[in-house]
């Protein structure tokens, strides 16, 4: 009986490996592409990702890497950020997506940056876009794996999201500011400046998180940044 139950799962697995896979894939591009775009419902998401999306990877030191220590070729959407997360940031690889115009194919519009971190009671993780001056937000795209419903989980509306949009992660001398969650909620954005959004009520310790992800991460891909700022 359990030989025959092992190779029924075993089966199974097989057979569903491909459809999760694809499930995997299809969820993973649409988060990308959330951080720049609205998709509706009957959206083309896989389409769309194929035709504006230009992916690579960079090390801490903003230079590209083509291949591993294997010689193999690295893709972008193949990077593991959970397994990135856990090594030192100067090990790391940085995946880098490229949104690129329906008009002029060589112009990107936005490059966009994967983000990892630690939330009140489990990992926060999500997307920032920034225009092609490398400096300004288009958008966010954030998830969680288990922040308290109403509170932290929050961070995964379209109404905190939209909190980004227009802020600047660089001050006027170049230096990286990030932009920083404030304690409480008041719902005034003339009372924010550039690199301030509005707090989450009751959302302190997830507020941290998501201040402490963003701020890392630009970090780690501030050389990126730079460099491509001056081309």
């Amino acid at each position: 009986m359990t030989v025959v139950i092992g190779g029924i799962l075993s089966f199974t697995s097989q057979v569903l490996a491909p459809a999760q896979k694809k499930s995997v894939e299809l969820d993973t591009k649409q988060s990308i592409l959330s951080a720049v775009m609205q998709l509706k419902k009957g959206d083309d998401a896989l389409g769309i990702y194929s035709k504006r999306i230009q992916s690579l990877v960079v090390d801490i030191e903003g230079n590209l890497i083509e291949k591993n220590k294997k010689g193999n070729a690295i893709v972008a959407e193949d990077v593991n950020i959970l397994k990135n997360y856990k090594k030192e940031a100067a090990t790391r690889e940085y995946p880098v997506y490229q949104y690129m115009s329906t008009i002029d194919s060589t112009k990107i519009e936005a490059y966009i940056l994967p983000l990892y971190g630690a939330g009140l009671w489990n990992a926060i993780y999500g997307y920032v876009a920034l225009e092609n001056d490398l400096n300004t937000i288009k958008g966010v795209s954030f998830g969680h794996v288990g922040e308290t419903p109403g509170l932290g989980a929050r961070i995964a509306s379209v109404e905190i999201q939209d909190r980004y949009k227009g802020k600047t992660i660089f001050d006027e001398n170049g230096n990286l500011i990030s932009v920083k969650m404030l304690k409480g909620e008041v719902k005034d954005p003339s009372l924010f400046g550039t690199h301030e959004v509005d707090g989450m009520s009751g959302s302190t310790l997830t507020a941290k998180g998501l201040n402490a992800m963003i701020k890392d991460y630009l970090g780690c891909y501030e050389s990126f940044i730079k460099k491509n700022q001056r081309q």
